[in-house]
């Protein structure tokens, strides 16, 4: 009891906590979280689409908060590079790596997806969710996580309501802008003050943008396992895309900027 004590007493020192982790004494990081079991009960769902052996594959964890996917990907044999802008979730991950036994599997440091612009290093999978919507360039971020993925990436974005629709018409005239206003163009609502009392938030795109966006960044969707989450594989990437990242990495190279 006075270990258990103990690791309470940690858990409230490293908080407030987003992700309910459930510790290997059973105790829980985030019991009483408005939004139920989090993220655990979204993993339940969205598992199964992901391979049950990663041994081998290096997995880079996009706005990995506590580390709760980090973790649960390294249990299947991944060594993960989780990266988070908050200091305070890169402590309570670090933390709880050591509750888990996993410090030899995953490593926690701070940063932020415009990192990738000074890297060259590849993973085998990207995990970017719950980040899209807080970015002020989104498709610079999608760009450089193509960059970044050799095998499979997962994304989730917070989205407006309803399903993705056809695929829109490879051109539009001038004078037919007037279909960029049907329900089923891709369409992203600019946040300019809050969502859920919450001043990160900038974009929420519809199902029809994230697919569009992720086409447009080289992605081919494979399984939409979860509401608002997609499994993705990487394609050939646009030229136009190729182009413009490749001209945006020049300046930051040659501002000597680095990434993870």
């Amino acid at each position: 009891m006075a270990l258990q004590s103990s690791v309470r007493e940690q858990i409230a020192g490293l908080g407030p906590w987003f992700h309910n982790l459930h510790l290997p004494d059973g105790t829980q990081t985030s019991p009483d979280h408005p939004f139920g079991d989090f993220p655990s009960f979204k993993w339940q769902h969205v598992a199964a689409a992901i391979p049950d052996d990663l041994s081998g594959w290096s997995v880079l964890d996009i706005g990995c908060n506590a580390g709760f996917y980090s973790f649960e990907l390294a249990r299947r044999g991944a060594r993960v590079l989780g990266v988070d802008v908050e200091p305070m979730y890169v402590r309570q991950a670090c933390w709880a790596a050591h509750e888990f036994d996993l410090k030899d599997r995953v490593e926690f440091v701070e940063g932020d997806v415009y990192g990738l612009l000074g890297s060259e290093r590849r993973y085998d999978m990207v995990w970017f969710t719950g980040v899209f919507y807080h970015l002020r360039y989104p498709t610079l971020a999608l760009d450089l996580v193509r960059r970044a993925t050799q095998r499979l990436m997962v994304f989730q974005s917070m989205t407006l309501p309803g399903p993705a629709r056809d695929v829109t018409p490879p051109d539009v005239p001038l004078n037919r802008r007037e279909l960029m206003l049907e329900q089923a163009w891709p369409k992203m609502a600019f946040v300019e003050h809050r969502v859920a009392d919450d001043d990160s938030n900038w974009w929420v795109p519809n199902a029809s943008c994230v697919e569009a966006l992720l086409r447009s960044a080289g992605f081919e969707v494979i399984a939409r396992p979860e509401h608002e989450f997609y499994v993705c594989g990487p394609v050939r990437v646009p030229e136009e895309s190729t182009r413009d990242l490749a001209r945006i990495t020049a300046i930051s190279t040659a501002r000597g900027c680095n990434g993870p």
